[in-house]
């Protein structure tokens, strides 16, 4: 289990020790540096983001991921850009991140208004428009491939080619985050219906692209969850995984 720390404590351990340790045989050394912590109190979040923190842990995330200051990373379905603020600011001017949007959603009215306004803000991060993953080949190797909250719908196309993507696209050594909600048992069913997936579907399914799987996190567990409704209707409370594999 990772140890989860409010924010308040976190700044507090961070002014009195200068960093934070994650601490857990599994997950190893990663620690919650001062440059994470700032990407995650940054004034220039927006209100409606900082007010997700509580059910989504960023800090806790991204260090459990393995973000660090100067690294590149491909963020899959970005989304509404609430992880690529604060990857953004956590690489910093000497990393980059590519968000990289699914046609279907690029094609919407507005659909990139909200991207492009953060590659705009921010300067080291690049929108690049998806239409499969099959054939996508960025300008470099990356450090890091991101994915939260999209993987079950990854499943439902060829996730095994997204998957290969990833392998090729990281830099030797690299990591794959993919975290999710969480249908136990239910491997790839639940996948179109209730939006969730079977982290164990998930392994699998990674690791045949040929990446060894390193750690698990239940920072973003939820007991409660009886894991039958779409995580829409639970405002953000869903039980989630984390996983990490290296490739």
């Amino acid at each position: 289990m990772i140890r989860s720390l409010s924010l308040a404590a976190t700044a507090m351990a961070l002014a009195l020790a200068g960093c934070t340790t994650i601490e857990d045989g599994e997950i190893g050394t990663f620690e919650a540096s001062e440059a994470l912590m700032a990407a995650v109190v940054s004034p220039a979040r927006p209100a409606e983001d900082v007010a997700r923190d509580e059910a989504r842990l960023p800090l806790e995330t991204i260090t459990f991921a393995g973000v660090a200051p100067g690294e590149t990373i491909a963020e899959i379905a970005p989304g509404g850009g609430y992880y690529t603020r604060i990857l953004a600011q956590a690489v910093g001017q000497q990393g980059k991140v590519y968000a990289l949007v699914p046609a279907s959603f690029a094609s919407r009215p507005g659909g990139l208004d909200a991207i492009n306004a953060i590659a705009e803000q921010y300067g080291n991060v690049e929108v690049v428009v998806v239409d499969g993953y099959g054939n996508l080949t960025l300008p470099e190797q990356v450090d890091l491939v991101w994915t939260t909250e999209n993987y079950h719908d990854l499943a439902n196309g060829d996730v095994a080619a997204t998957n290969r993507w990833a392998y090729n696209a990281l830099k030797p050594g690299g990591i794959y985050f993919v975290e999710d909600h969480s249908a136990p048992g239910t491997g790839l069913n639940a996948t179109s219906t209730l939006h969730r997936i079977d982290p164990t579907a998930v392994r699998q399914q990674v690791t045949a692209a040929g990446f060894r799987f390193e750690a698990e996190s239940d920072h973003l567990a939820n007991s409660a969850d009886p894991h039958t409704a779409n995580p829409r209707e639970l405002d953000g409370r869903s039980d989630k995984f984390a996983l990490r594999f290296r490739r």
